[in-house]
């Protein structure tokens, strides 16, 4: 059975650092992509950053590129969205998603997590 358990997030002032990471427990298959997505209040869902294994290659949200940065640890099966210059408008829950290919976590990942809470304040 495949799980995603994330950790991190919290609440922290414009301007500062947070790091969120997401654990893949199970079988996904030899190669496949891990990220996140965020939901905000009242707005829909939306892709932030995904990360394929070895020369896969990575994928960001025009919103975040150049602040966050995202890393996996295979040895670990683990994921980090490390998340700099935050902004109120970062503020949202994060939801960590896993799937075999980069079309099929972005689009519509078969696996998540239980998502964790990001809070910018200005």
């Amino acid at each position: 059975q495949v799980q995603l358990e994330e950790s991190g997030g919290g609440s922290v002032q414009a301007g500062g650092s947070l790091r969120i990471s997401c654990k893949l427990s199970g079988y996904i298959g030899e190669y496949y992509w891990m990220g996140w997505f965020r939901q905000a209040v009242g707005k829909e869902r939306e892709g932030v950053a995904f990360i394929g294994g070895v020369g896969s290659g990575t994928w960001f949200a025009d919103s975040v590129k150049g602040r966050f940065t995202i890393s996996r640890d295979d040895a670990t099966s683990t994921a980090y969205l490390q998340m700099n210059n935050l902004k109120p408008e970062d503020t949202a829950t994060y939801y960590c998603a896993a799937d075999r290919t980069f079309i099929e976590v972005r689009r519509r990942p078969g696996y998540w997590g239980q998502g964790t809470q990001v809070t910018v304040s200005s």
